[in-house]
């Protein structure tokens, strides 16, 4: 019980002076390291938020300035948009022109292969490999080489205009940018193409259109010229061939006026062959009827030799007449083919520029 209630053991002065020290020391040390805390957490905090102002700051002007590039962007892109979409709305008015121009080569198609067929409906001699059938059907390759061509390019615009399409542009880029400009310019050469293509190939198909023209004016007009030369011979011929037959009457006429004259002469020889005695004797008078019997039958002769052969002249004058009226009808088939088929169906050709 003593034990439990014993003091506690005392200090002595210098112990007491050296604690207080300590403490007034460990004080000091703990108060010195704490305002330096405080005055490094202050230039911390200051130059952190000088750091993050001046961050913020760079941040901002990086953005202020990448808002300024978008919109510059933007602003081309749109710029470049408008000008493809303006540029393809050109572009459909030249693909609207090919198809007109590729329509309109149908007619002219057509026509110049009826002509071509109609004309083989040409008989007789006049089924001739002319110059009306070279340029036919050169005018034939012409056109089917024009649609081919005009086909093409057709082709080509539509991949051009189908290559461009507002869903492209809605990336802001200068690749967009740069393909706007090469798609515009493709498109600007495409038309300038189209332009050349659509100006010669008219004017290819108007020359050969005319050269046709032409041919076919200068064969109806040589056509004609034949067609009145075998209306002359043929009337020639039937002139001819009434002279003949006047000629023949004329000759069987002159034949039948030799049979009196002939029978009297055999009828007097006939006589005087019943002459009595003596009197039965060759005198002059029986020479001469003897002679006239001769004469007559040799000029009948010569006469029915003529007949014949008048009989055969007009016989080949009646041949030559039919020849002649065969071939002016040939000529008048010719005539109504080249001349009413086609020449009229080729004036409703019109070609034109699209």
């Amino acid at each position: 019980m003593a034990k439990l209630l014993q003091a506690p053991p005392k200090f002595l002065p210098p112990e007491w002076h050296i604690a207080n020290k300590t403490q007034y020391a460990s004080a000091e040390s703990q108060r010195s390291r704490s305002e330096r805390l405080v005055a490094e957490s202050q230039r911390l905090v200051d130059e952190i938020e000088k750091t993050t102002q001046k961050t913020q700051s760079d941040v901002n002007k990086k953005i202020e300035q990448r808002l300024d590039e978008i919109k510059f962007w933007k602003q081309e892109l749109d710029d470049k948009l408008e000008q493809v979409v303006n540029e393809t709305e050109v572009l459909l008015t030249f693909k609207t022109r090919l198809e007109k121009a590729l329509e309109s080569c149908k007619e002219p198609l057509f026509i110049a292969q009826e002509c071509l067929l109609n004309r083989q409906r040409r008989v007789g001699i006049d089924l001739v490999h002319d110059e009306v059938e070279r340029e036919l059907i050169k005018e034939v390759e012409v056109l089917q080489g024009v649609m081919a061509l005009l086909e093409r390019t057709l082709e080509q615009t539509n991949e051009q205009i189908s290559s461009v399409s507002p869903e492209d542009w809605v990336d802001f880029s200068n690749v967009n940018v740069e393909k706007a400009d090469k798609q515009r310019n493709n498109s600007l050469a495409l038309r300038a193409l189209i332009d050349r293509i659509l100006s010669q190939t008219a004017s290819d198909m108007r020359k050969q259109c005319e050269t046709v023209n032409v041919a076919f004016k200068n064969r109806v007009k040589e056509t004609k010229d034949a067609k009145n030369k075998l209306e002359i011979h043929l009337a020639k011929v039937m002139d001819e061939i009434t002279s003949q037959e006047k000629n023949i009457a004329a000759l069987k006429k002159a034949i039948i006026d030799k049979e009196g004259p002939a029978k009297v002469a055999h009828t007097r020889l006939e006589t005087r062959t019943h002459r009595p005695n003596v009197e039965l004797c060759r005198d002059m008078v029986q020479y001469r009827l003897i002679s006239e019997v001769q004469e007559i039958t040799n000029n009948i002769q010569r006469l029915t030799d003529t007949l014949a052969q008048a009989e055969v002249e007009l016989k080949g004058l009646s041949r030559r007449q039919l020849s002649l009226e065969e071939e002016i009808q040939v000529k008048e088939n010719t005539l109504y083919i080249d001349e009413v088929l086609c020449m009229q169906m080729r004036e409703s050709i019109s070609i034109n520029n699209f």
